[in-house]
């Protein structure tokens, strides 16, 4: 997949979804969108904590200049380094807080939806549970674990509520 170099373009995926999703017409602001992130390329150091690369820092500032002109209502990260050190140029250009979140539970999820309603939420995690999260809220298993040596991968999920959803994949 080619990888986007406009943000622009990313504000047009983002804010297609006016009127339908499945059928059903539901008012634009009941739409949440969801910028699904897994981390940037980590040290090997053996350890379960480690740092972002070189590569990853790289690959998180390219995170910044793609969603420059996107408005984002609040983001998220689970507690580890690889995954913070990801998110944090974004939260720093958006002056927001990076909020700590619990990965793979389910009530965890409803309330950031619920939480964030008609906003646009990032969320940074790992191989595992960034489909996971794409499945639960598309009521789904259409996504799979991302490769652990592949680092690239956005999922923009747009849902007017859990199961009625739009996902659109993306490479950075």
């Amino acid at each position: 997949m080619k990888r986007i170099q406009d943000s622009t373009f990313l504000l047009v995926i983002i804010f297609t979804f006016t009127a339908i999703i499945g059928g059903e017409a539901i008012a634009q602001d009941k739409f949440t969108t969801f910028i699904l992130v897994r981390h940037a390329e980590k040290v090997a150091d053996g350890t379960k904590d480690p740092n972002l690369k070189e590569e990853g820092k790289a690959r998180a500032e390219s995170l910044v200049r793609l969603l420059k002109n996107t408005p984002v209502t609040a983001i998220y990260s689970t507690a580890f380094i690889r995954t913070r050190e990801t998110i944090a140029p974004l939260a720093a250009a958006k002056s927001l807080e990076v909020k700590i979140y619990e990965a793979l539970k389910t009530e965890v999820i409803d309330k950031i939806v619920k939480e964030n309603e008609g906003g646009t939420v990032v969320i940074c995690g790992h191989s595992n549970n960034i489909p996971r999260i794409a499945n639960y809220l598309t009521s789904t298993e259409a996504y799979k674990d991302f490769e652990d040596s592949d680092y690239g991968n956005i999922l923009i999920v747009t849902i007017a509520q859990k199961g009625k959803a739009s996902v659109t994949p993306l490479r950075y």
